[in-house]
């Protein structure tokens, strides 16, 4: 803990009183930042960074960040998931600049050091020349914990992270719906877009907010408000389960195909898995969005898209048609969405509060899908994980 972080946990603290009011510095203070990636992005937590889509073949691999800390993703011979510090082991230089590839071996440009796709070094010019306790087996790249749920892959830094399982909790079974069961997804698209906003602000407004923001839900007939809420403790990860309304062609739209449901199963899904990834599965998509922080007010999303390995060429189509157009950063229902993140992060050096009042002081159980309550799980373990609440609070 650097002094910096004590001297603004000591301030915050007299602030941060209860879960449902939250000072705002949280969201724009630069020491409170530096210790989020410590605690959360660096500690015993569990980090979705692909989908074994993304990996289709043996030799594949993905190029990702977990926060500041560039990784590489590789499915081996042995079909394997491997995850690795994308950073050679000699002078630190990144190693693999590409997104994603196919490739039994990396070498660094700087000094052509070679490694496998399991993360073992390989060779390097002049090798003979070396110190005379070189040792191959140190020079690895620096692996990272992987576990996978459905095919989608997390990734820990801490040896002191819970079992993925226990890590989800009650999480665990919406997001396998999400994956279709099996988790035998075919990637068909991403969309990139960074909100200028705290990562905070992002998850806690994404991927559910009341629908009030959203013209389309009232014009399209989407109203919610009828499905299941889970949250689960201590991670505050929560769970939105509802069926989906067919549209009726009301004339809104020249062209309704694009939200149409040509599908058999009609579950819906929103998740947000803490602390930063958010997971849809509406209509005919089906959407994660792989969330980093670029810095106190900038948060990165990568909304990658996928359909079922045994989509039809046309339902595979009309899922890339409405992947376009439903809820990426630009569609119908969420193009909204980037403005009010951003409205909510420009207010946060005035010294005031975010506060939290739909649906606080009835019980958990009673809790209602457009009840904000469900948010402050989520804040009453930060709340203790950063050491804002006091010694010995039930909190988190």
């Amino acid at each position: 803990m650097s002094n910096d972080f004590e001297a603004v946990r000591r301030k915050v603290a007299l602030r941060f009183r209860e879960p449902t009011k939250l000072p705002k510095e949280i969201f724009s203070d630069e020491a409170i930042y530096r210790e989020e990636l410590q605690r959360f992005f660096y500690g015993p937590y569990w980090h979705p960074v692909a989908h074994r889509a993304e990996l289709p073949a043996t030799g594949s691999f993905k190029t990702t960040w977990l926060a500041e800390v560039p990784v590489i993703l590789t499915r081996t011979a042995d079909d394997e998931v491997r995850a690795f510090i994308n950073s050679c082991s000699h002078r630190g230089a990144l190693l693999e600049q590409r997104r994603c590839g196919v490739a039994a071996q990396f070498e660094c440009p700087y000094h052509r050091w070679l490694f496998g796709n399991d993360g073992g070094f390989i060779g390097a010019p002049g090798r003979k020349e070396f110190r005379s306790d070189f040792c191959e087996t140190d020079y690895s790249l620096v692996p990272l914990r992987v576990a996978e749920h459905a095919g989608l892959i997390f990734v820990s830094r801490d040896s002191l992270a819970p079992d993925l399982q226990s890590f989800l909790g009650a999480a665990a079974s919406p997001l396998a719906d999400c994956m279709l069961d099996d988790g035998r997804l075919k990637l068909i698209g991403y969309q990139k877009v960074i909100y200028q906003a705290n990562w905070k602000a992002y998850i806690d407004n994404d991927p559910y907010h009341a629908p009030l923001l959203h013209a389309a839900f009232r014009l399209l007939n989407w109203h919610g408000s009828k499905g299941q809420l889970i949250t689960t403790r201590p991670y505050g990860h929560m769970c939105i389960l509802y069926q989906i309304n067919h549209y009726v062609d009301n004339g809104f739209l020249n062209d309704p195909s694009a939200i149409s449901f040509l599908g058999t199963d009609d579950r819906a899904r929103v998740v947000a898995l803490r602390p930063v990834t958010g997971i849809t599965k509406h209509l005919d998509t089906i959407n994660i969005r792989f969330a980093r922080p670029l810095g106190v007010n900038r948060t990165e999303v990568s909304y990658a898209f996928f359909g079922h390995q045994d989509d039809t060429p046309e339902y595979l189509e009309h899922r890339v048609r409405q992947s376009s157009n439903l809820l990426g950063p630009s569609g119908y229902i969420s193009i909204e969405d980037a403005a009010i993140y951003n409205r909510v992060q420009l207010t946060t050096n005035d010294g005031g509060y975010a506060r939290f009042v739909k649906g606080v002081g009835k019980p958990r159980d009673q809790w209602s899908q457009n009840d904000e309550a469900s948010n402050t799980e989520w804040w009453a373990h930060y709340r203790t994980r950063m050491g804002f609440a006091p010694e010995g609070s039930a909190d988190g």
